[in-house]
């Protein structure tokens, strides 16, 4: 194959990364491709058995090592979220049984929602019980 083909075969799966949702296996056979598709350039390829090979031996060496640290460095995030659970939160609004306000974790608002049956007032202090996106379920 030409150096040209092997690049756009690359930016193919760089782009195929960029639509899957974490998975990160593209990015190494697109980093396999472009390799390949610099050594082509250079006049480095060979024959196209060789190309394949040099290809299958780029991406594995990269997958292999790189792509469980790559998901657990993006899923450090998710962790962070979730050790606020059993912290304290200030209450900004009066919030209802079962109704939404204002709440300050962390120094951040955020939306506020009561697990309890009673209402929580403004200036209380709560105890985070779940996390359910950008809303803190919250109990007194």
């Amino acid at each position: 194959m030409t150096w040209w083909t092997w690049a756009l075969l690359g930016l193919g799966l760089f782009g195929a990364e960029m639509l899957t949702p974490g998975g990160f296996y593209f990015l190494f056979f697109g980093v396999g491709a472009m390799v390949t598709g610099g050594l082509v350039f250079l006049g480095v390829g060979g024959p196209p058995w060789l190309e394949w090979a040099i290809f299958t031996a780029v991406s594995l060496a990269c997958l292999v090592p790189l792509r469980s640290r790559f998901v657990h460095w993006t899923s450090v995030e998710r962790r962070a979220v979730d050790s606020i659970v059993g912290e304290e939160a200030l209450m900004l609004d009066d919030v209802g049984p079962g109704c939404v306000g204002k709440g300050e974790l962390r120094g951040t608002t955020w939306s506020v929602r009561t697990s309890g049956a009673q209402t929580l007032r403004r200036g209380e202090r709560v105890r985070v019980t779940r996390v359910d996106g950008l809303t803190l379920w919250v109990e007194a």
